[in-house]
């Protein structure tokens, strides 16, 4: 209908669907040697993450776009504060703690991407970190603080975060010994009790003050 119409189609995450991609190779082929050319507005959209076996054709007869993960800790924490709305921001009724470690968790999940810049000095076996790792730890925490407004559960906030979502991903011993390093250090009791919680060596680094959600945008530029 979109051929006809001049509508666009967009079919996501192709790479799980890599034994079709060659009869959508053929679709197009005939969409393009069709005695009627298509509409010349109709567009066809392709999301997929790199994978071998995607057909040269197809990439061949598009205009292709990549995405990659912003460079640097500002830009990657920028990022993950970019997808929190406002909404999502005030969720939590225990705020205080919230915004305390919502911070360490950007934190911890920009080090992670960082430390894929080393290669094998940074990990033994390279993992795909993504922004759905961190908006399920960040859910994750909402509803921690919610369930438990009288003790902060930070044992299976970890455990959670480090073990069974990041976690998942870590296949390599050391490498998830590091990941647990991190959690341990950035996800604690003194990330909330204490003002401006060093997250590093250098005094750069600490977790902001309580304010709204701009004001931790403005702390991540600074």
């Amino acid at each position: 209908r979109g051929v006809e119409t001049g509508s666009w189609a967009f079919l996501a995450n192709c790479h799980l669907m890599i034994s079709w991609l060659p009869v959508l190779e053929k679709v197009i082929d005939n969409y393009i040697e069709a005695e009627t050319p298509p509409h010349p507005n109709f567009r066809l959209w392709l999301s997929s993450s790199p994978n071998p076996h995607f057909p040269i054709a197809v990439l061949q007869r598009g205009v292709k776009m990549t995405t990659e993960p912003p460079s640097g800790l500002r830009a990657n924490m920028l990022k993950l504060y970019n997808t929190v709305s406002e909404e999502q921001f005030g969720r939590c009724g225990m705020a205080f703690k919230y915004k305390k470690l919502l911070f360490s968790l950007a934190w911890f999940h920009a080090i992670l991407l960082e430390r894929r810049k080393f290669k094998s000095l940074g990990f033994n076996i390279p993992y795909e970190f993504n922004e759905s790792d961190f908006a399920i730890c960040h859910d994750l925490i909402i509803v921690f603080l919610d369930e438990y407004p009288d003790r902060t559960p930070i044992e299976a906030m970890r455990y959670l975060i480090a073990e069974a979502n990041y976690g998942g991903r870590v296949t390599d011993a050391l490498d998830r010994r590091l990941v647990n390093v991190y959690i341990t250090q950035f996800i604690c009791d003194d990330a909330i009790g204490m003002d401006e919680y060093p997250l590093s060596e250098l005094d750069a680094y600490v977790v902001p003050p309580d304010g709204d959600l701009e004001s931790y945008k403005d702390a991540i530029k600074l």
